[in-house]
């Protein structure tokens, strides 16, 4: 019994795990009764294993509660032909032990002792009439039903083919034929060829049930065949101490074919990560990437003229924006526990921002394509889920990404410095001609200048200072236009990377983790089911 209980307990654990793992992504409502097998198997096993608790159900006139006095040897439950004839359960407990804390749980009031030893360990009870006029009875009825250990279905000659008994009750336990008996009461009242004939349309009735091999057989109160077998298979129940095993076996066996449709197909497409290249591009656009990039373009040339460009001209720079100051970047990023000012980059276009709505839905879609239902929904809405703050986590993306452009190049330097270098040897050189030009006004003997060929060195130096200058600045404008190309490609690069970590935080990871828990649940499921 050991092992028996141990596999039991492994299998409620394993559907305590899917529910578990399925909880977050699946309605409530469908996983209620897998909550309540977990909770009542818990508590059942808590309980008294000692005691088998046997219910009588069935209709009014049966004479389940005859059985149920016939077996405790004494009136214990009302018998009548009005309706309804039991309308509380009853319970009679076999041996010393009274069984308390068990009839607690299963909220009857209304209790007896009866003593014979090959019954002890025997929990009787007299359940009210399923088909009673009192809608009480039938619920106080099904509620026991989904309690007890051993059901013995009580039917009588007139209505052992009534079809609500059938339909509602007996093909709805299909999974427990091990604690399942079915007695066709009131032989007495046949002859045997009638008798015979009832008990082979009721074994049809059965096998239609999915109650193949279930004990059925004939009994009677007042006269053959007697309760005498009904009496042997209870003792033989209560002896091996199974049924209270076998009946949330059962439980967990119904509750798990019930759900394995939830987790039918194997899921093995959630990991493709070449899904998410749309919603990158998408979350990019709404981001602004291509906007920043080619500010950023814009924004190494206006840095580069105002190092680089001839000095005569290029301090008209300062009056012009930084194309991206205008956007609040280019500054040097921030560490990750500082606060982050915002851009000004605005929200996204319409267009962009249904471009985003698209590609979160084809994530969703595609993602939960091979999922079974209701599985791919639960992803959708995960895809869905941080929409809300995708712009300004991407708005911060942007903010702290590092675009490189806080820093001058080393080459702008060097440049920078010829320029200056040209700049003052054409200074001296117009110094020097507007000295001589004002000796020569004073009539005043000019100095000596060494020169270069027939011409002046300061004027050399006047000339090709202006002249290398701006001929330097004029090369180096493809050389910057150049680098400033390589400059917006690798911020658009930075910013990339940056998005594609935001979409796999906000968008991709939760959509992958409902992939996981339906791999997981359905592992789960499998560990529930029972192995036949």
């Amino acid at each position: 019994m050991s092992r028996q209980v141990d596999a039991l307990v492994d299998r409620v654990e394993g559907l305590r795990r899917f529910v578990e793992l399925a909880g977050p992504h699946l309605p409530s409502d469908r996983l209620a009764p897998a909550r309540r097998v977990i909770d009542r198997a818990g508590d059942r096993l808590a309980l008294s294993r000692a005691h088998t608790v046997v219910a009588l159900a069935g209709a009014t006139g049966s004479g389940k509660s005859s059985i149920f006095n016939a077996l405790a040897g004494e009136e214990l439950s009302l018998v009548s032909l009005r309706r309804p004839t039991t309308g509380d359960a009853h319970a009679c407990v076999w041996g010393p032990e009274k069984a308390h804390e068990l009839l607690d749980w299963l909220d009857i009031g209304h209790r007896y002792g009866a003593v014979d030893e090959a019954l002890t360990g025997l929990v009787l009870v007299d359940l009210p009439d399923f088909d009673s006029v009192d809608t009480e009875h039938r619920i106080e009825a099904d509620r026991l039903l989904e309690l007890v250990d051993l059901i013995v279905w009580v039917l009588d000659p007139q209505k052992y083919a009534d079809r609500v008994l059938h339909r509602q009750y007996l093909a709805q336990f299909g999974h427990h034929r091990d604690i399942t008996v079915v007695v066709l009461n009131q032989a007495d009242r046949l002859n045997d060829e009638q008798l015979q004939a009832c008990l082979v349309d009721l074994g049809r009735l059965l096998e239609a049930d999915g109650l193949v091999e279930v004990p059925a057989f004939a009994t009677s109160t007042v006269g053959r065949p007697g309760l005498d077998r009904l009496r042997h298979l209870l003792g033989q129940t209560v002896a091996a101490r199974l049924a209270a095993l076998q009946r949330l076996s059962g439980d967990v066996a119904a509750i798990v074919a019930d759900l394995e449709p939830l987790v039918a197909s194997p899921g093995t497409h959630t990991e493709d990560r070449s899904i998410a290249e749309d919603l990158y591009r998408a979350l990019a656009g709404a981001a602004g990437v291509p906007m920043v990039s080619r500010a950023a373009e814009r924004s190494y040339v206006h840095r580069a003229v105002r190092h680089t460009g001839w000095p005569v001209t290029r301090w008209v720079r300062r009056f012009r924006p930084d194309p991206l100051g205008r956007l609040r970047l280019g500054r040097r990023p921030s560490t990750s526990d500082e606060p982050v000012a915002a851009t000004s980059i605005g929200p996204a276009a319409p267009a962009e921002a249904a471009a985003l709505g698209l590609a979160l839905r084809s994530v969703g879609d595609r993602y939960g394509r091979d999922l079974a239902p209701p599985w791919p929904d639960a992803v959708l809405d995960a895809a869905r889920s941080r929409q809300a703050d995708l712009p300004d986590a991407l708005d911060v993306a942007v903010a702290r990404t590092d675009l490189g452009l806080h820093r001058t190049p080393a080459w702008w330097r060097l440049v920078g410095a010829l320029q200056w270098l040209f700049i003052v040897g054409a200074a001296l050189g117009a110094a020097w001609l507007v000295l001589r030009y004002a000796l020569f006004v004073l009539a005043l003997p000019e100095p000596p200048a060494p020169e270069v060929g027939r011409v002046s060195l300061f004027t050399l130096l006047f000339a090709g200072g202006l002249v290398a200058g701006l001929l330097l600045a004029v090369l180096a404008r493809p050389v910057v236009a150049a680098a400033a190309g390589r400059r917006r490609r690798r911020v658009e690069s930075r910013l990339m990377a940056a998005i594609r970590r935001v979409g796999d935080d906000l968008v991709i990871e939760p959509v992958v983790r409902v992939g996981r828990d339906y791999a997981e649940a359905r592992r789960a499921l499998l560990d529930a089911k029972e192995l036949r």
